[in-house]
């Protein structure tokens, strides 16, 4: 597939990912305290479904792996908001077993090979790691995230959320730049911004 197709799908998910983040940005602004709105949710499944497509392209385990890990907890905080079952049956079956159907196609196909996920002559094994780690604790937010609105019976986005965003994220960026991946580094730094703002809404609601 020619490399524009592969960069047009990761910046498309990035927009729908920076674009969640300015509707929560903005109706929290508008409420002078966060909230978490369905769309956020319902952009965020969406992007994690092309990310993970781009990452596929790129041969990327580490952006794979995080949208894997995050792709379910989008998912069931639409349940949780009681917007999932209004989609279409069709529709939610395939966003259900989609990730899983890539990857037996991929394997089945050879599309996939193990040793090229973590020997990739473009991405040395430190860098493999690196990232992983950074999508682990960025994707750590969300179970974080996940946990805590099932105590609470409600999605809620609270403050170790955006503590986790923001780590995450600066070592994502610290991948990008050495990865040398515009997609990644265009997404994060614009989030980094929006964690830090609601970073500070939380604590001056808390004082």
């Amino acid at each position: 597939m020619k490399p524009w197709i592969i960069y047009s799908i990761g910046f498309l998910a990035q927009i729908l990912f920076s674009g969640r983040l300015l509707v929560q940005w903005a109706l929290s602004e508008k409420a002078k305290k966060v909230i978490t709105p369905s769309l956020f949710w319902q952009m965020s499944l969406i992007a994690s479904f092309l990310l993970f497509v781009y990452g596929y392209l790129r041969d990327d385990f580490a952006i794979m792996f995080g949208q894997a890990l995050t792709y379910y907890i989008y998912i069931r905080n639409l349940q949780l908001q009681g917007e999932w079952s209004k989609s279409p049956k069709a529709i939610r079956i395939f966003l259900l077993i989609f990730p899983i159907l890539i990857v037996i196609y991929a394997f089945n196909n050879n599309k996939i090979d193990i040793d090229n996920l973590f020997k990739n002559v473009a991405i040395p094994i430190w860098l493999i790691i690196l990232g992983s780690i950074a999508q682990l604790i960025f994707t750590f937010r969300f179970i974080y995230q996940w946990i805590y609105s099932e105590k609470m019976k409600e999605s809620i986005l609270p403050f170790g959320f955006w503590l986790l965003s923001l780590i995450g994220s600066i070592l994502i960026l610290t991948y990008a730049i050495i990865r040398k991946d515009p997609v990644l580094f265009i997404g994060h730094i614009f989030g980094s911004l929006v964690y830090i703002r609601n970073l500070f809404l939380l604590k001056k609601k808390n004082d």
